[in-house]
C-alpha cells in the first residue's frame, strides 16, 4: 500500500510535534522506523534533533540509510528538519569520523562567535531559489549550520554573527535549519505549502 507522508522514527527528534502540525493540515502521515515503510512512502519527513554521530549510527542499527538515500536519488519528496538537514551532507565538526548521507557536497560548521547554540527567533531571508518559504521569523536551536559546495541550492539566509545557510531546496529536497513545527503561523505556512506542492 502507498504510504503519504512517513515521518522517519531514529530515536530522536520532534516525531509528536511535526505529527499535530500535519494532523492540523489534515494529511495522512505514518511515523515509523521500517525500512518497507521509507520506500513505500509518497514523501518523508526527516525531523531533527540530537548529535550528527547518534543520528547516523541510529539509522545504520535500523538499516535506514540506503532506503532514505535512494528514495532521494528516485525522486521522491523528503523535508529535513534541523539536523535533518545536516545530515544530507558529506561531514560535519560536531563527529568529524562519521559520514552523512552524503547526498549533498559540503560539510557542516560549529558557530565560534557570539552565544552557542542560536535558541530563540531569528529572521529567514529567502533566494531566489525556493518555492516553500517567506522572509519571515521561525525558530532555531543550533550549534552548527551547514556550508554547502553548490551555493545555487541555499534557499534562505540567516544572521547569528555571521550569514549562515538557514535552508536549501534541490529537485525534490527541501532542507531547513531552523523548526518550523515550532514557528507557529510562519511554520503552518511553510508546511501548508511543502505538503502541497510536494
Amino acid at each position: 500500500m502507498k504510504l503519504k507522508t512517513v515521518i522517519v522514527d531514529y530515536d530522536a527528534g520532534n516525531l509528536k510535534s511535526i505529527g499535530n502540525m500535519l494532523n492540523y493540515l489534515g494529511e495522512d502521515f505514518l511515523i515509523s522506523s521500517k525500512e518497507q515503510d521509507i520506500k513505500d512512502a509518497a514523501r518523508i519527513i526527516f525531523p531533527g534533533q540530537g548529535h550528527f554521530l547518534q543520528a547516523m549510527q541510529n539509522l545504520d542499527n535500523k538499516n535506514l540509510i540506503e532506503p532514505i538515500k535512494t528514495s532521494i536519488a528516485n525522486g521522491k519528496p523528503f523535508l529535513g528538519i534541523c539536523l535533518g538537514l545536516q545530515i544530507l551532507f558529506e561531514k560535519s565538526e560536531e563527529a568529524p569520523s562519521i559520514e552523512g548521507l552524503s547526498v549533498l557536497k559540503g560539510e557542516v560548521k560549529k558557530f565560534t562567535l557570539g552565544k552557542v547554540p542560536q535558541i530563540g527567533w531569528n529572521k529567514i531571508k529567502t533566494t531566489k531559489n525556493n518555492s516553500f518559504l517567506k522572509d519571515d521569523f521561525f525558530y532555531f536551536v543550533n550549534s552548527y549550520y551547514v556550508k554547502p559546495e553548490d551555493k545555487s541550492i541555499v534557499s534562505s539566509v540567516t544572521n547569528y554573527n555571521i550569514d549562515f545557510c538557514s535552508s536549501i531546496q534541490k529537485d525534490n529536497l527541501a532542507a531547513v535549519q531552523f523548526h518550523p513545527e515550532k514557528s507557529a503561523e510562519a511554520g503552518m505556512e511553510f508546511f501548508k505549502l511543502w505538503v502541497g506542492k510536494s
